[in-house]
């Protein structure tokens, strides 16, 4: 590749699919002798409360009930306008730039008018358009006007306005080698797990990550699990309504685990707070005997690497994954817990269905229906057999789709094609 230069930028070190796709994506591009470089983007509260209306409006919802009018395009561009500023002073003629998500599409004229070739990625979408879809557009197809290329996960996602510009559709992946993915031990899952709280076991851990006080699941009882940021759209307390009301009682050894960040640590998802407050709050006020089968964990991100074991650990003891949500981008998580040959139960929206063919997985119809995902739970439970077998057609599925090398060979191919431009 010789002098060619890389840059991604988006909105956060950690936390969410992104972050995590990038960390593995540079190393990558950079142990193939890239000059790959990330630069996360700097915001104010009121700039993230904007974009992530902007997020939850390109899924086809509302969010909160705030606007995106002048006085929201103003803010998204004096702040965006600082950090091309910033940007100018690195970035160089012929730089390929690469921008992920609504946090970033703003910067895309300065980028172009400084002589770099600009890439806009969009990880998010929806298969349907309605008011939110549309009123998100209006707001972000102007920021676009510098971009030489557009990516998106899937088809589906691409709005009319860029009928005729020049699409690329590339699915993510994940690194097998990665800590969150790599093989661990029987012994060493154990003790992640039991030095977050969430198995007995001895530890002279300090980092109880379970939250409300709540003791900790023995190692023999089968897990039920949903790792996923606090955001509405991925409904962690619909999950644990449909599981505390058609699951969780004296006749199944089934437990429920909760996971994600702790609240502090994404700087970007404004609603995550509130969000873990709704969980917290069910939680507590469920009887008591159904409170001792769910468990709620917010894990640091100090530690990145650590963060991603203790998630892999997580997938690797469940018994069955959970991906409940109303709405999704694409859901890496889903191929996460497939490479770990986990039975997976999840909505059959957005990327999902693309990572989910018949046969390697559950899909939920309709995610809001509470009964039928209980429904679902307990007929696998009770079908140890087929969750073997689910577990294994995923493994095998994700090898042949979801690793990073294809992924990879596809980024290739696009720089390629911008610079023969």
């Amino acid at each position: 590749m010789g002098s060619l230069r890389v840059w991604n930028v988006n909105s956060t070190f950690t936390g969410g699919g992104v972050a995590e796709m990038l960390r593995l994506l540079v190393g990558y591009a950079r142990g193939s002798g890239v000059d790959a470089r990330w630069v996360v983007i700097d915001g104010t509260s009121e700039y993230f409360a904007v974009t992530k209306r902007l997020h939850n409006r390109l899924h086809g919802a509302a969010g909160d009930d705030g606007q995106l009018g002048p006085q929201e395009t103003a803010l998204y561009r004096a702040v965006l306008e600082d950090n091309a500023a910033t940007l100018h002073q690195r970035v160089e003629p012929g730089d390929i730039v690469m921008l992920h998500d609504p946090q970033t599409a703003g910067l895309a004229r300065q980028l172009a008018d400084r002589g770099a070739h600009v890439v806009w990625r969009c990880h998010i979408g929806t298969d349907r358009t309605n008011a939110y879809t549309r009123e998100a557009w209006d707001f972000l197809i102007p920021h676009l006007s510098g971009c030489s290329a557009f990516v998106f996960s899937r088809t589906a996602y691409v709005p009319p306005e860029l009928t005729g510009s020049d699409v690329w559709i590339i699915e993510p992946s994940i690194d097998p080698m990665s800590p969150k993915n790599r093989l661990l031990p029987r012994a060493r899952m154990t003790e992640l797990l039991t030095q977050i709280g969430l198995l007995d076991g001895p530890s002279d851990s300090a980092r109880h990550c379970v939250l409300g006080g709540a003791g900790s699941f023995s190692p023999n009882d089968r897990l039920v699990l949903q790792v996923s940021r606090w955001d509405p759209l991925k409904d962690m307390l619909g999950v644990m309504r449909g599981f505390s009301e058609y699951v969780a009682g004296p006749n199944t050894d089934a437990k429920l685990a909760l996971i994600g960040p702790s609240v502090e640590s994404v700087a970007d998802d404004p609603e995550a707070e509130k969000v873990l407050a709704e969980c917290l709050e069910t939680w507590a006020a469920l009887p008591r005997r159904v409170r001792s089968h769910v468990r709620l964990v917010a894990l640091p991100m100090h530690d990145v690497d650590a963060n991603a074991l203790v998630v892999n650990a997580a997938q690797r003891h469940a018994s069955i994954v959970v991906q409940k949500s109303l709405q999704e981008g694409f859901g890496l998580t889903i191929t996460e817990a497939m490479w770990k040959s986990r039975a997976v139960v999840a909505s059959a929206v957005g990327g999902i269905v693309d990572q989910m063919p018949p046969g390697v997985g559950v899909l939920l119809k309709d995610p809001r229906n509470l009964e039928s995902f209980g429904n679902t739970l307990n007929t696998l439970l009770a079908q140890p057999d087929e969750i073997t077998r689910l577990g294994r057609r995923a493994h095998r599925h994700v090898r042949e789709r979801f690793l990073c090398d294809r992924h990879l060979q596809e980024l290739a191919r696009l720089i390629e094609h911008l610079l023969s431009k």
